[in-house]
């Protein structure tokens, strides 16, 4: 019998629901099952076929050589019918469920998510980076951030914060996250008040702002190690958003299916 993919995806130990409930949503859509790991509720590694690096606190400054920065609030400032009903939707359940007890960092999923980032690179795994996501896989390839990116706006072009898809992108030519999409330029929701500064070793953009605020990244030499600043799993209206979580999956399906063609005794992702 056809076994289900097992799609790892990270979070706090506490808070972080509806990023989980929408991210799952989104991988069942596509005909896997989301595994859901945290510090406190780990998750047997080789069962998994891709990996979802989801998003959350700051990573902390220690990883990449710095301190921590003081706070700063940015600014939320057109988006059509169903992106704002959508968009209120979440907005009041992610207040219903939030934990209220917000930390800076949190140690111990930074730790966690750095040994299954190596774990995935080690085993040619899926991976996708969402927000904090993003910014720890370049951190763990050697990279680092930028903890304040105020400097990048003005005040006419303010830095949007908001669920709602209201920044515009611009994607690289011949990237991989251009071929995933299948366009150039489109429009993507905002929540990080850090960006990648510093490129990891062998990790190059494949997405920024007009302003060159870096807003996705992957691994030139990996089928699929791919980050991005926003949150698609916050845009299931968005075909184009959808794309992502469906070629994850998609490639974590050929693994499988190339290791059973190598042996066919073996019903696992190898």
């Amino acid at each position: 019998m056809k076994r289900q993919l097992q799609i790892g995806v990270t979070g706090p130990d506490r808070g972080g629901t509806i990023a989980w409930w929408m991210t799952a949503f989104a991988i069942r859509r596509c005909g896997a099952r989301a595994v859901r790991i945290a510090p406190a509720r780990g998750a047997d590694r080789a069962r998994l076929d891709a990996l979802v690096i989801g998003g959350g606190t700051d990573v902390d400054p220690f990883h990449y050589g710095q301190e921590g920065e003081p706070d700063n609030r940015e600014a939320m400032i057109r988006s059509t019918l169903v992106d704002w009903l959508v968009g209120l939707v979440l907005g009041v359940f992610r207040a219903l469920f939030a934990t209220h007890t917000r930390r800076d960092y949190d140690p111990e999923r930074d730790h966690l998510e750095m040994e299954l980032i190596q774990y995935a690179l080690q085993r040619c795994l899926p991976i996708l980076g969402i927000c904090r996501g993003a910014q720890l896989m370049n951190v763990a390839l050697g990279g680092s951030l930028h903890q304040k990116i105020g400097h990048f706006y003005t005040e006419d072009t303010g830095n949007i914060r908001s669920i709602l898809p209201r920044k515009t992108i611009e994607i690289a030519r011949s990237s991989h996250l251009e071929r995933i999409l299948g366009t150039r330029s489109c429009f993507v929701n905002a929540l990080h008040r850090q960006s990648i500064n510093r490129l990891g070793q062998g990790v190059a953009v494949s997405a920024s702002e007009a302003n060159s605020v870096v807003q996705a990244i992957e691994k030139t030499d990996h089928p699929f190690f791919i980050g991005v600043q926003w949150h698609p799993e916050y845009m299931p209206q968005s075909e184009t958003q959808q794309r992502l979580f469906r070629g994850l999956v998609d490639l974590a399906g050929q693994r499988v299916r190339n290791a059973r063609d190598a042996d066919p005794g073996s019903g696992t992702s190898g």
